[in-house]
């Protein structure tokens, strides 16, 4: 295994317990994704993989390598993404890209070749003479990933890589992402947008409060949800929504939006339910679906910040870059 982690432990000032017991591994070649709410302790981790931030206990070695005593080796062997915008306003697109693949160890005629196989695929060639302070934060995310997969290194974390990214090129990003890990590298990708890592990822591991709540592929985390489907209710502006009958599992309530699992032999009854709100002029509409990661993770972490991600995602769905 590539990167190894065991039994991680970060405690803060007042005892705060950032990262509680934390164990997963990546393999070469590998899409891996670290999946939470706000707060749930995945930067914490980050920054104690790339060397800015010791254990408090625990291990982590990369390639073998216990890069908590070796903190240079993380640096020379990690690529990172951060998940705040890369400060590049001095630089052109591809300025910013070279340098940070010399400064790398890549050869000037490697990056310059990588960078403009970056760009072309990625499709961002009327932004790449253009200084950074005129982008937009859709493109500047863009330059973002390919200033860390310029030249890659044995482990390259990507920290909410698509914030901001419009439809089209966040499709093409997922393909840079897959051949990252094609090329030799463990990708850990760190999100809390439930949709991107179950359609990116090789596997996953869920914490919640410094705690690792799942592991395993998005089929292995959906599996106790086999027999139920996905329920989900928009209400009409102005409608609130107070109670549900019991047959709703797990409901999670954001703005307008009701999402719940059902159980398959209660189906009938629940849609029956559904058109009645219908008729009653209090649903808009309804949705009966398998159940997704999303419902796993809800039903894991009990927490409805992961549906405003989702809400969130249909507004960037929308933008451009």
């Amino acid at each position: 295994m590539l990167l190894k982690i065991n039994d991680l432990v970060k405690v803060f000032n007042k005892n705060i317990l950032a990262n509680d017991g934390i164990s997963l591994h990546i393999e070469k070649g590998e899409v891996f994704g670290l999946l939470g709410p706000n707060g749930a302790g995945k930067t914490t981790m980050v920054n104690q993989i790339i060397g800015l931030t010791m254990p408090t206990s625990g291990s982590i070695n990369i390639n073998g390598i216990d890069v908590v005593s070796n903190p240079d080796y993380a640096r020379q062997n990690c690529s990172f993404q951060s998940q705040t915008q890369v400060p590049i306003a001095g630089l052109t697109a591809i300025q910013a890209i070279e340098l940070v693949g010399l400064i790398r160890g890549g050869n000037n005629i490697e990056v310059q070749k990588r960078t403009k196989q970056l760009i072309d695929n990625l499709e961002i060639g009327e932004w790449a003479n253009k200084m950074g302070a005129t982008l937009s934060g859709g493109v500047r995310r863009i330059v973002a990933f390919c200033m860390a997969a310029v030249f890659p290194g044995s482990v390259v974390i990507l920290d909410e890589p698509t914030n901001d990214i419009d439809p089209v090129r966040r499709r093409l990003l997922w393909n840079q992402v897959r051949s990252l890990a094609d090329m030799g590298s463990a990708v850990l990708l760190v999100t809390h947008n439930v949709l991107e890592a179950e359609r990116a990822v090789d596997r996953l591991t869920i914490i919640d409060q410094g705690k690792v709540v799942g592991t395993g592929t998005a089929a292995d985390l959906k599996g106790q949800d086999e027999d139920h489907m996905r329920l989900e209710l928009v209400f009409e502006p102005g409608m609130q929504f107070s109670e549900h009958p019991d047959l709703l599992e797990h409901a999670v309530t954001s703005r307008r939006r009701v999402i719940g699992r059902i159980a398959e032999k209660k189906v009938v009854e629940a849609l029956e339910w559904a058109q009645s709100l219908k008729e009653k002029g209090v649903v808009e509409e309804f949705f009966l679906g398998p159940t997704t990661l999303e419902d796993a993770y809800v039903r894991m972490v009990g927490r409805t910040d992961v549906v405003e991600i989702t809400e969130g995602d249909i507004v960037n769905e929308q933008s451009t870059s």
